[in-house]
């Protein structure tokens, strides 16, 4: 098992980090909330040498998941994940596409939802599933404890939190989930998150608006 590594896929018109996850040494890993783009998604697998495994959505917006089936159709992947929660969302992706103006979002179907407490792995590289609900019902964290990473979708971002003001959203129930799920996995934890630069969760636990 080599290192473990990420690269961004910046996708949709919200510019959403479509994350690679993958093995150093063999090439081999996992594509997180392909929203869409999914041409130039897989053009960078190619250019890279990469193998994907799965495909692992953290929630049902469809800037994470719209391009999921498409994705999955061309290279014969599982999409495994979110929580069943966020279920009525996946079902919605087309009507979510038309409401946003972006073209070939398709309704998701999960080979797999997850609950917390399980693990989600691809080589040696093992992720613990956190059902981190408040901006979407059944948003779900990546964490792999031995890397101390988390991918944390629209839980966490560096100097803010994921909007509320979407359906199933609820601001006190998404903070709760940063507070009691995230940060006491400890300060030294890196993250990427949905939007923008990542960062460490002692930063966002000292500083964050939103949080202190």
């Amino acid at each position: 098992m080599g290192q473990l590594n990420a690269g961004i896929v910046p996708v949709t018109p919200f510019q959403q980090n479509c994350t690679i996850l993958f093995d150093m040494d063999d090439k081999h890993g996992v594509v997180v909330d392909p929203g869409g783009d999914i041409e130039k998604v897989m053009a960078v697998l190619k250019d890279n040498a990469i193998t994907a495994e799965a495909i692992w959505i953290t929630h049902g917006h469809i800037d994470h998941a719209g391009g999921a089936m498409e994705l999955k159709e061309a290279l014969g992947l599982d999409i495994i994940g979110p929580h069943v929660a966020d279920r009525p969302l996946l079902d919605n992706l087309e009507k979510q596409g038309r409401l946003y103006g972006i073209a070939g979002s398709r309704n998701c179907v999960p080979d797999r939802f997850l609950t917390e407490g399980e693990t989600v792995s691809f080589g040696g590289h093992q992720f613990e599933v956190l059902h981190c609900p408040g901006h979407a019902p059944g948003h779900v964290v990546y964490y792999n404890r031995a890397a101390k990473f988390a991918h944390v979708g629209d839980v966490l971002f560096r100097g803010s939190v994921g909007r509320t003001d979407l359906p199933g959203g609820d601001h006190a129930t998404l903070i709760a989930s940063i507070k009691n799920k995230l940060l006491p996995l400890g300060d030294d934890v890196g993250f990427i998150c949905g939007h923008g630069p990542g960062g460490r969760f002692g930063e966002e636990r000292r500083t964050n608006p939103f949080l202190v």
